[in-house]
């Protein structure tokens, strides 16, 4: 084995990590003190307040939930049909109505710089749906999402970089996650791409760099539920985002986002997109990631 990675349990499965790094040293209940001394970090006083707990997990006993001490993200939200969405939810799963005819769809390049599980990145492509239960008005429904900045979407496919990141959202959440070859990077421009396994691209995105907005610590909060099945059961796992750096445009112009035919693309054309709504540029947040519980 490469001596820069070390050989964990995680269940039953067996995963190189980083040697020394916040996996192999903390197996998920990190010493907040000690990653407070780590400059990549940043200040980590937010996550002081949500206590570690011991949990029964699919794999096992596990420390939940996850931290992500540096993240930052790029977001797309598409317009697609709704005879489209309708058509790729599980049952009695419903998209949430955006306009006559149509819902939304996010495609979300995420980076995790510092985390409890090392770095990687991820692409997400997730419905939006209506809350489970929910009655009544989606334009009203839909307007008291954007108010909470609390949204709920049923995830369609999950690519990730690294293969412990893999094995927890498979096997502990049962996402619909691979490995793939994804690069994020938000600088003087924003710029993002997921590979193919043959290494060709499938996704590519490049748009300029909005004006960033900075704001104080948890005063910009957000939580994204997502909804899917564990063990043919409805589960519900929540994300809350701590957003310190962020930009947003509405029908952007200058997005470029080719398709050149891989899995993502495939299913980004199978939903129908077409018209991109809004640009969501993160440069800078802290995201706790909860286990999955019933609903």
């Amino acid at each position: 084995m490469d001596r820069l990675f070390t050989q964990v349990e995680f269940g039953p499965h067996k995963v190189d990590v980083p040697a020394g790094g916040y996996y192999d040293r903390f197996r998920m209940n990190p010493d907040l003190d000690e990653v407070a001394r780590d400059p990549a970090a940043g200040n980590i006083d937010f996550f002081r307040r949500i206590p570690k707990q011991m949990v029964a997990s699919r794999i096992g006993p596990t420390w939940a939930p996850n931290f992500y001490y540096r993240t930052s993200q790029v977001q797309l939200l598409f317009l697609a049909p709704l005879s489209r969405l309708r058509a790729m939810l599980p049952m009695p799963l419903e998209p949430l109505r955006a306009f006559p005819g149509y819902g939304l769809v996010a495609l979300t390049f995420f980076s995790y710089a510092v985390c409890d599980n090392d770095p990687y990145d991820e692409v997400s492509v997730a419905v939006v749906i209506r809350r489970p239960g929910a009655r009544g008005s989606h334009a009203l429904e839909l307007r008291n999402a954007m108010r909470r900045r609390h949204f709920f979407a049923h995830v369609l496919a999950l690519p990730v970089s690294t293969e412990i990141a893999r094995v927890r959202g498979v096997y502990g959440y049962q996402l619909p996650k691979w490995r793939a070859a994804i690069d994020v990077n938000i600088g003087a421009d924003v710029r993002a791409q997921i590979a193919r396994p043959d290494g060709a691209p499938d996704l590519t995105l490049s748009a300029p760099l909005p004006r960033l907005r900075e704001v104080a610590p948890q005063s910009h909060m957000g939580t994204n539920t997502m909804i899917n099945m564990v063990d043919g059961k409805w589960h519900q796992a929540t994300v809350q985002t701590n957003t310190l750096s962020f930009a947003q445009r509405l029908f952007p112009r200058d997005v470029k986002l080719m398709r050149h035919g891989g899995a993502l693309s495939q299913l980004l054309d199978g939903l129908g997109v077409k018209k991109i709504v809004r640009l969501d540029v993160v440069k800078d947040a802290q995201v706790v990631l909860n286990l999955p519980t019933p609903l």
